[in-house]
């Protein structure tokens, strides 16, 4: 995708060869700075702190830490300590435990002194594999936009409401939700999108919004709560959302507003979709609300908001009470049932688990 009318990706090996690059995304979108991660505790730091986050980039992250690990220590103690301590980063997003199983398949049968090398082609093939499979989902997910602009009247631009980021910033490229977005302008098709601001962390607001805008995609700007008001007055075409994690059933956990997006679209009859890598489905999970561990994190993602001050500072104000609690989940659960369709790398299957083995039955088990 484009930055400034260059082409990135959002996680590179640097020139040196070894240290990995990756887009500091806490600073976006008032300052593109990159980061040079040379060690598995600054990988984890990343990944825990979001200087990356999304589902397929935190385990592109969670590999090239086992990479830097093995270059330090090719023992099996410390592929054991490394693959731990990067696990323990975010409990919610289901491709880093997937992203960590790759890597110690490889990994683990083989001599310590071969194991830097194996590591570094292996998160490499990880990386790739990611742009290939979102690219997919965007050929996929672009039919849907392709139907609903066919019957939209002359002049009418296809209206996509999403949530959070699960653009480009969230994988190595092209995003989930987004693929299908950049495919269809791509194509000449007249597309708009709603970017809610995505309270906590604004991830709207700050990253989707500064990805379209740099790669020229129309969109605006909404409060998280504005969306059903949009569906009331027929402004909104589809939903389309990425998710961390899925059950094999159909039960999306995505960031915290996301079932309530889902419920408004369900009542006013809006298509709801969800487009995800196979590696973000829970073969092992049945009943999201049960079985999908919910990260909860610091208040002061509640408590205080970041913003650029007309100096061109970045500050963090407070807009609560000091002394005023604060919960923060940072997920949420949709059931399956108020999803239309998953959009997948191989078609769009139902939220369901008959259908998910049927499109994936090599992965079911």
């Amino acid at each position: 995708m484009q930055v400034a009318g260059q082409p990135h990706r959002t996680i590179w090996v640097d020139d040196d060869g070894w240290s990995i690059g990756i887009i500091d995304q806490t600073l976006l979108p008032h300052a593109f700075e990159t980061v040079l991660l040379q060690s598995v505790e600054q990988a984890a730091t990343a990944i825990s702190d979001m200087l990356v986050r999304g589902a397929p980039l935190i385990g592109a992250t969670a590999a090239y830490g086992l990479c830097l690990a093995m270059r330090e220590d090719p023992s099996d103690t410390n592929l054991q300590a490394a693959s731990d301590q990067l696990m323990a980063t975010r409990p919610t997003a289901v491709n880093l435990r997937w992203a960590l199983d790759e890597m110690g398949q490889v990994l683990s049968p083989l001599a310590p002194a071969d194991r830097a090398v194996a590591a570094y082609a292996k998160a490499a093939n990880i990386c790739d594999d990611d742009v290939e499979i979102c690219r997919q989902i965007g050929e996929h997910g672009l039919e849907l936009i392709k139907a609903l602009a066919q019957n939209k009247p002359a002049g009418q631009p296809v209206n996509i409401l999403t949530h959070c980021n699960a653009g480009w910033l969230a994988t190595v490229d092209w995003g989930t939700a987004t693929a299908p977005i950049y495919m269809a302008f791509e194509a000449g098709i007249d597309v708009h999108v709603w970017v809610d601001e995505t309270r906590p962390r604004n991830q709207g607001a700050a990253l989707t919004s500064w990805e379209l805008g740099n790669h020229g995609v129309p969109h605006t700007l909404i409060t998280d709560n504005a969306g059903g008001h949009l569906m009331q007055h027929g402004l909104v075409d589809m939903c389309i959302v990425g998710t961390d994690r899925t059950t094999y059933t159909g039960d999306v956990c995505n960031k915290i507003g996301t079932y309530l997006k889902a419920l408004a679209a369900h009542d006013n009859n809006v298509p709801f979709y969800v487009a995800l890598p196979s590696t973000t489905i829970d073969w092992t999970a049945s009943d999201g609300l049960r079985d999908i561990p919910i990260e909860q994190r610091h208040g002061d993602e509640i408590g205080k908001v970041a913003g650029r001050t007309k100096d061109g500072e970045i500050v963090s104000v407070a807009i609560s009470p000091d002394q005023t609690p604060i919960r923060n989940d940072a997920f949420d659960v949709t059931p399956a049932r108020l999803v239309t369709g998953l959009v997948t790398e191989r078609g769009i299957a139902q939220p369901n688990a008959d259908s998910l083995r049927a499109m994936f039955p090599d992965l079911a088990g």
